[in-house]
């Protein structure tokens, strides 16, 4: 593919989209994993044949409430093996949905029934975990949105899942192979169309002084998002389903590793006509509108008082680090570092054996998931990982199952997350309770990343 870059400038020229379905609110008894043509791309270019969770990009929206009972039955009309992941929510190891590790691929035409009790309310989402690097790629996600009994007072909320894909202008197809060494080597498969909810010309409208909650989720296999809020006055009030202590107003930008999430309570401050929405940072160092906001009327004559905290969730306490066990993970590999070898398949190999294997990447001497865990805890102990990036990219690393926090330089613990942003040669450390048993992966979020050996998990028993 030459010559050819879909940007956002180019979407705005006056080339409009076709609808797609508005994802379902509520929930339905199946989740079907299928084959299906959607215009992502404006008309004029062809559809993109996609996978997709019953026949959308993304897959609908399951809204439920905190404390309630989920039960999905996945059926797999695809031709290959696939499984759910339910990112970030603390459920039962048995339903995590990482083949190889906590259940089998469900194969072509087979089933599998995810049950399990949601006990955080928050913004999470779900998406396949069988070579996850392509099946995401190809459209395989949809978010979890889930209810606090004790709701925010909010206008609207809305979800904007956040994602690109790389397409040929030619055919409307995803550009492949999905695994091609420049981008398994460097920042990972970043797109060519970046957009919204599946929507490359994403738009609300709503009205002066109104207020919304927007639930942001990068569902991108390597695009870190830079955000502003244009026309808009907003506080944050949670980062990957867990609830801030107090809500912190926006003043900077919102970074957003591939992952992570953040909720936003917004008020919009722009008059009838200006421009609103949220600005993407571009890599000409411009801002752009990648989700307009179209003000009409007004709601109010004058401004409300900052957001109230959303209620804290469960099992949320600080970790207690008198005690702690202390293990290093330094990041090798890539492009423009390289390492000298690492441990594959119980085999030393130097870093050109490693790349003939398809393994450009290792954590603490590991090249990709071994059958046994980088660390081994006993249920209630405390665990603190220092983790030192010397490749020459950023890594967003998550961890299946449970929370974690930072733990800053001068002692202090930062916000639960469960996906953090490691950036080179900045050394930084995360503290969690293992609270939860069972078999939990870690690894970074570029996918493709993931897929060439960063990739390993911590067994809590």
């Amino acid at each position: 593919m030459t010559g050819f870059s879909i940007g956002r400038r180019a979407f705005c020229a006056g080339l409009a989209g076709t609808m797609l379905a508005r994802p379902a609110w509520g929930a339905t008894d199946t989740l079907v994993a299928q084959k299906a043509s959607v215009q992502l791309a404006p008309d004029g270019y062809p559809a993109t044949p996609v996978w997709s969770y019953g026949g959308t990009i993304p897959g609908a929206t399951i809204r439920m409430g905190q404390g309630d009972r989920l039960q999905r039955q996945l059926v797999n009309e695809l031709d290959v093996p696939t499984s759910v992941h339910w990112h970030g929510i603390r459920i039962d190891n048995a339903m995590d949905g990482v083949a190889g590790l906590t259940q089998e691929a469900v194969p072509p035409g087979g089933t599998f029934d995810y049950d399990f009790t949601l006990p955080d309310a928050g913004t999470y989402w779900y998406h396949a975990h069988t070579n996850s690097m392509e099946q995401v790629a190809r459209g395989l996600s949809g978010a979890l949105i889930v209810e606090e009994a004790d709701a925010p007072d909010v206008d609207r909320d809305e979800v904007l899942m956040l994602g690109d894909w790389l397409l040929d202008p030619d055919t409307g197809g995803f550009v492949e192979p999905f695994n091609h060494p420049m981008m398994m080597s460097h920042g990972g498969r970043t797109g060519n169309l970046v957009g919204v909810n599946g929507r490359y010309d994403f738009a609300l409208t709503a009205k002066r002084h109104e207020r919304l909650r927007l639930r942001l989720i990068n569902s991108a296999n390597a695009r870190i998002f830079v955000l502003r809020l244009q026309g808009m006055r907003g506080w944050t009030v949670a980062l990957d389903g867990m609830p801030l202590d107090a809500p912190e107003e926006v003043s900077d930008e919102i970074v957003l590793a591939p992952a992570q999430r953040a909720d936003l309570i917004v008020d919009i401050t722009a008059d009838e006509g200006a421009p609103a929405g949220l600005l993407m940072w571009m890599d000409d160092d411009s801002w752009e509108a990648l989700a307009e906001v179209k003000v009409s009327g007004q709601s109010a004559t004058t401004p409300r008082p900052a957001p109230a905290a959303l209620p804290a969730n469960p099992r949320t306490a600080l970790p207690d680090l008198s005690e702690a066990r202390s293990l290093d993970m330094v990041m090798e590999g890539g492009a423009m570092a390289g390492m000298e070898s690492a441990m594959f398949e119980g085999e030393r190999l130097g870093f050109r054996a490693l790349i003939e294997k398809g393994q450009f990447w290792a954590l603490a001497g590991q090249a990709g998931r071994t059958e046994t865990p980088f660390a081994d805890l006993a249920l209630g102990e405390v665990l603190r990982i220092r983790l030192e990036n010397r490749t020459a990219f950023p890594h967003g690393m998550h961890l299946h199952g449970m929370h974690f926090r930072e733990v800053r330089a001068d002692g202090s613990f930062g916000p639960l997350r469960d996906t953090i942003l490691s950036v080179p040669d900045e050394p930084l450390e995360i503290a969690f309770t293992a609270d939860n048993p069972g078999k939990w992966l870690f690894h970074c979020h570029m996918l493709a990343h993931a897929a060439s050996g960063m990739t390993t998990w911590i067994n809590v028993t």
